[in-house]
């Protein structure tokens, strides 16, 4: 406590003589993640908290204070509050034995080392897929997420991811992303009221899908997902698994005043089985009777279809940079439909895959992930989004004014890809990147590209005067990866195909 003690002293000299009169030690408040909580809470209108310090009161203290107050004034954060936000919680965390639990694990974590990927141990298998034995018997190693449990791969991690990758590339597999948080709205001023709360065009025809953001009043980035509208007054919505309880209450919270629509959380109703890779349409058109050809069921459209006996709605994108669909369900449906695919796909050698897969698989596309890549600091067009906002169509949404401006001035920073010629250089997100030898931001995500064989990842070139294509492509760059400066090659578009042929045939 003596450098404390000092600093303290230098501050208030009268300290050096007033003496320890009594010292009490005291029970401290701790989380189940081990960050503070700050913000909006969604069950109570207007209500916000500052709580669950972590013996880390006093050295937050301040900028709490001021971020909560500007918060409370403003209505929004002032900037990236992901990691503390109380909606990273959801129901799950109202689970007082769960709570305990997890909390006692983070409190020994507290001073440890923390490992990238580390797991936690306990309060397991609290919300699980349908599939959760079935896929444990086929040999898949799971993790966690908002209670979640994940299949991650195999054991020996890195030559089993590599494996499902080019399988992926190569056939198709099925990820199961029951875990994503699905909402729906419904009524007539639906459509009304996405269309100012999502920064693209989403009220477009019946059976169209789209990705979009949703903006803060800064331009910011604060959710990213996708919206199908499956009738006139009828729109589906999915997003991340972690962030079911931000998303829905950033939604709410910016629902027009007065509109005539009904907006639900419907997650732990249906499931998802992703069918990805170049023979998923094979696998589906066996599997229904549905026309799934490119002319019938083209990118971006949303369809009910039938299989094994069940309807459901399938989702025509994908986050791997292949062929794709994404299958929704009642989750009653989810163990036959899954043997129906598994099934009838043999020929076409399907098999599951897991979660390290999938984030190698979009790394390679530069597919961006909301909380990393893209936050709310981040602008579309920092992000390189900026094809998903509808600033010409003229039309209102939320943000529209801050992007205007940012719009009509040089970018300050920008978002681009690196890759290291080093196959053994490991990647995880936040190392520095140097360009021409000085600091110019830092990583957002790492991995590594199984179908270019290189380390891959993505940051933010900053540069105060402006950055350019020109610029950024005029730079010698290196990573700093366990401080040692490594060589990297920029890329301003995708690693693997760059022009969509993949995921468009």
């Amino acid at each position: 406590f003596e450098q404390h003690l000092e600093q303290a002293i230098a501050r208030i000299p009268a300290l050096a003589n007033t003496g320890v009169k009594k010292m009490i030690n005291g029970p401290e408040s701790f989380t189940p993640d081990g960050n503070f909580i700050l913000g909006r809470a969604n069950e109570c209108e207007n209500m916000f908290v500052g709580a669950g310090f972590n013996a880390f009161g006093i050295a937050s203290g301040g900028g709490a204070g001021w971020v909560l107050a500007d918060w409370v004034m403003s209505g929004e954060a002032p900037l990236d509050l992901w990691v503390v936000d109380i909606r990273r919680f959801s129901g799950l965390h109202k689970d007082r034995q769960w709570v305990n639990q997890r909390t006692l694990e983070a409190y020994g974590k507290h001073y440890t080392v923390g490992f990238p990927h580390e797991e936690y141990e306990s309060g397991r298998r609290r919300l699980t897929s349908p599939l959760y034995d079935r896929l444990t018997k086929q040999g898949a190693v799971f993790g966690s997420k908002l209670g979640w449990e994940y299949a991650m791969g195999r054991q020996n991690l890195f030559d089993a991811v590599g494996e499902e990758h080019k399988h992926v590339r190569e056939h198709v597999g099925v990820f199961d992303q029951t875990s994503f948080a699905k909402y729906e709205m419904c009524g007539r001023d639906a459509s009304e009221a996405l269309e100012w709360i999502c920064a693209n065009r989403v009220a477009r025809d019946v059976g169209k899908l789209t990705y979009t953001q949703l903006l803060n009043s800064r331009g910011g980035i604060e959710a990213d997902l996708t919206v199908a509208r499956i009738a006139d007054d009828h729109f589906y919505i999915v997003t991340g698994t972690g962030f079911r309880s931000h998303d829905f209450g950033w939604i709410k919270e910016h629902l027009p005043k007065g509109s005539d629509l009904c907006f639900n959380d419907i997650t732990e109703t249906m499931s998802t089985l992703s069918v990805m890779g170049p023979k998923a349409r094979d696998v589906l058109s066996s599997a229904t009777s549905a026309d799934v050809s490119n002319l019938a069921f083209p990118f971006g459209a949303v369809r009910e279809i039938e299989i094994a006996g069940h309807k459901l709605w399938a989702l025509r994108v994908t986050y791997v940079g292949e062929l794709g669909w994404e299958l929704h369900m009642p989750i009653a449906a989810t163990s036959d439909v899954y043997e129906c695919l598994m099934g009838l796909g043999v020929t076409q050698h399907i098999r599951p895959v897991g979660y390290r897969a999938l984030e190698s698989l979009r790394l390679e596309k530069c597919y961006r992930a909301w909380g990393s890549d893209i936050t709310p600091n981040d602008t579309p067009f920092e992000a390189g989004l900026g094809w998903a906002v509808k600033l010409r169509s003229g039309l209102q949404f939320m943000g529209r004014d801050a992007l205007e401006a940012v719009a009509a001035s040089p970018l300050k920073k920008s978002f681009v890809g690196f890759s290291v010629d080093d196959a053994n250089a490991v990647l995880v997100g936040r190392e520095t990147i140097l360009r021409n030898g000085v600091f110019a931001g830092y990583l957002t995500s790492g991995g590594f590209g199984y179908s270019v064989e290189k380390p891959l990842g993505f940051g933010y070139v900053r540069h105060a005067e402006g950055v350019t294509a020109d610029y950024l492509l005029s730079g010698r760059y290196e990573l700093v990866i366990a401080n040692e400066a490594k060589p990297a090659r920029i890329s301003l578009e995708p690693f693997l195909d760059p022009q969509n042929l993949r995921v468009k045939v």
